[in-house]
């Protein structure tokens, strides 16, 4: 089984949507027994929230089941057992350094195809997921979560990640 840890500032608004569009992909093709999906904060601001309500409500519009979640920041021990973290963008890469800590050259997760890798790469675009927590888009946020987790499934599929 593989590890897939989404990870966003809060834990509230994008890896959440990234956790249940990913799972519901994963259930489409007939592949939950292959995959563990849980999402995690970088920071400890929304500790034990809720998802944010109004990307409950682009999920329920674009029929993306989810389940009660609360927001939780990862710990040391999470990112160890994780098989790949997806962050949503580069500020959650730095505060995830701030956790991890130093990784050497020979173990750097964060190097290009490293376990560290922004969702969005696997579209072939190097940029962020948009955050809709300044933006109040969360129809932009929703699409580029599909369009990364449907790409990072066919990359898992065809075994390039």
């Amino acid at each position: 089984m593989k590890r897939i840890v989404f990870l966003c500032h809060g834990n509230i608004c994008r890896s959440p949507m990234a956790e249940f569009v990913m799972k519901k992909l994963v259930k489409d093709a007939g592949k939950e027994p292959e995959f563990e999906i849980p999402s995690m904060a970088v920071s400890g601001e929304e500790w034990g929230n809720p998802i944010y309500p109004p990307a409950k409500a682009k999920m329920r519009e674009h029929g993306i089941p989810f389940g009660d979640h609360r927001a939780h920041k990862i710990t040391l021990q999470e990112f160890n057992d994780a098989d790949l973290v997806i962050i949503m963008d580069e500020s959650n890469r730095r505060l995830l350094t701030r956790i991890v800590g130093s990784i050497s050259a020979e173990t750097d997760c964060f190097a290009d195809g490293g376990k560290v890798r922004k969702l969005m790469e696997f579209t072939g675009q190097d940029r962020d997921v948009a955050d809709p927590w300044y933006t109040g888009d969360f129809e932009t946020t929703y699409r580029d979560i599909l369009e990364g987790c449907t790409a990072l499934l066919k990359a898992q599929s065809s075994n390039s990640v």
